[in-house]
């Protein structure tokens, strides 16, 4: 039965893989020699840089064509650069321009006499319809089975309550790196993920989802994944559209969620089938499975991307899976009540939560290199410039440890009165936020001045969050 199981999960994502939309090559180029940094969403849309979306149609037979051209335009004798309604390529791929009428309705052009690479045409099959698009009664026979989005169907948008007291500040100051940047939030107890202005307080808007958020990360941006509890799925939302893009169904729960922004794959726990899976970022696909011992859980990426480090909570023992070496594990050894392990300068650093101790380990001879006692119940680590920063909820005191000479080097103390919980970098910068389970706070560290350079007022506790430029969105 198992080996059944195993093989339909295996067709499943065989198939999953036959849905992506991918645009050829030549037509990406040749889009991008005009409009520079133009996204090729995995499902097929095409979106410009100043939000003008494109969806394509697949043409029945392709031609193979020396060098990729306009072969005509709606309206005629019109560029790329005009954006024209319609383009039709000589390889007979086209794309039909999202218009936006002054009613607020989505469309896309009706010609009286529709072109045979038009009429002919499919527009992928997994595509997310921009929400509300009409298709002309002429044009129908381009929609398949693709689900269209009724108008009238908010996606995963909710309205929350807002403060309407005039004596109650709202708005927050915060540091130029977080300027214009938006927060999204999962609380760990509401199925709201909760969607905060980082120049405000509370949130301005929720997503929604079936099931309370576990673990969520960012992509590029443009997409949030998130697992949730009691869901045997990872939903893909794209930010653009405010919808759930993509559902990656898994045979048991998934859990915890590593992303590897070089190579464009995640890395997602499933701790009860003792497997991790590789999700293609591009595709938004499962591509591999990988078999492991016993249930995973506090999982880390080595920084350059070649090991993934995971307790196994039954038996607390510690594993290593070398990716560039056919995903070959390696023990490490048995510690107990592991918090949270880090990896810098071939080094293993390992916390336990009950005995307050920190545990250096060479990774190449699994030899201790020293045991360094620390504070109080620490909760998270992370490590960043020859520096790791050692998180203890007890004393809310950030602890630094030089990898270099290992040795400790400072203490940020957080006066927060609260329970500091976590330490998540913000891409692209040198700051990190500590979130706290207890204050209605958060701490922006800086870890190159190794010091707190802001803390900020947020009225939703922080399980896990996601720091991105503010999105341009499709649907308004």
């Amino acid at each position: 039965m198992r080996k059944l199981i195993l093989l339909l999960f295996l067709i499943f994502m065989s198939a999953n893989l036959s849905f992506a939309a991918k645009i050829p090559a030549d037509i990406q180029n040749y889009i991008n020699s005009t409009f520079p940094k133009t996204e090729f969403r995995f499902d097929g849309v095409i979106i410009l840089p100043d939000a003008t979306v494109y969806l394509p149609l697949f043409p029945a037979k392709p031609l193979e064509v020396d060098n990729i051209a306009i072969k005509s335009a709606i309206p005629a004798d019109k560029t790329l650069k005009d954006k024209p309604e319609a383009i039709i390529f000589n390889n007979n791929y086209v794309l039909l321009k999202v218009i936006n009428n002054p009613n607020g309705k989505k469309t896309i052009i009706s010609p009286v006499n529709v072109p045979e690479e038009i009429r002919n045409g499919l527009l992928p099959q997994d595509m997310l319809v921009p929400r509300g698009l009409i298709i002309p009664e002429n044009l129908k026979g381009i929609i398949g089975n693709l689900n269209i989005t009724l108008d009238e169907n908010p996606g995963l948008r909710v309205e929350v309550p807002q403060i309407k007291h005039a004596n109650v500040q709202n708005t927050v100051t915060p540091v130029p790196e977080l300027k214009n940047k938006t927060f999204y939030v999962a609380t760990g107890y509401s199925k709201n993920i909760q969607v905060i202005n980082s120049e405000n307080k509370t949130p301005a808007y929720a997503l929604s989802q079936n099931h309370v958020p576990n673990a969520m990360k960012g992509y590029k941006n443009k997409f949030l994944l998130v697992t949730s509890f009691g869901s045997s799925s990872l939903n893909v939302i794209s930010l653009a559209d405010e919808d759930v893009i993509k559902e990656i169904l898994f045979t048991a729960h998934p859990d915890e969620i590593l992303v590897d922004n070089d190579k464009n794959i995640a890395y997602v726990s499933s701790p009860e089938d003792s497997s991790i899976y590789i999700v293609n970022l591009e595709t938004m696909t499962l591509s591999k499975q990988i078999k492991i011992n016993g249930m995973c859980e506090r999982l880390t990426l080595s920084a350059d991307g070649t090991k993934i480090f995971y307790v196994d909570k039954k038996t607390n023992e510690i594993w290593a899976i070398e990716l560039d070496n056919n995903y070959l594990l390696k023990d490490i050894g048995k510690f107990p009540n592991v918090s949270k392990i880090a990896f810098d300068n071939n080094k293993l650093y390992i916390t336990s939560r009950t005995k307050n101790h920190l545990a250096i380990i060479d990774y190449d001879t699994n030899g201790l290199i020293a045991e360094i006692e620390i504070t109080a119940k620490p909760v998270d680590m992370l490590a960043f410039g020859n520096n790791l920063f050692i998180l203890g909820a007890e004393g809310n005191v950030v602890q630094i440890i030089n990898t270099k000479t290992d040795e400790l080097t400072d203490a940020i103390y957080l006066n927060t009165n609260g329970f500091a919980t976590r330490i998540t970098p913000i891409e692209g910068t040198n700051l990190a936020i500590i979130s706290d389970t207890r204050a209605s706070i958060y701490c922006v560290l800086d870890m190159v001045k190794k010091q707190i350079v802001k803390l900020s007022p947020i009225e939703v506790p922080i399980r896990a969050i996601v720091v991105t430029d503010k999105v341009t969105k499709i649907n308004k």
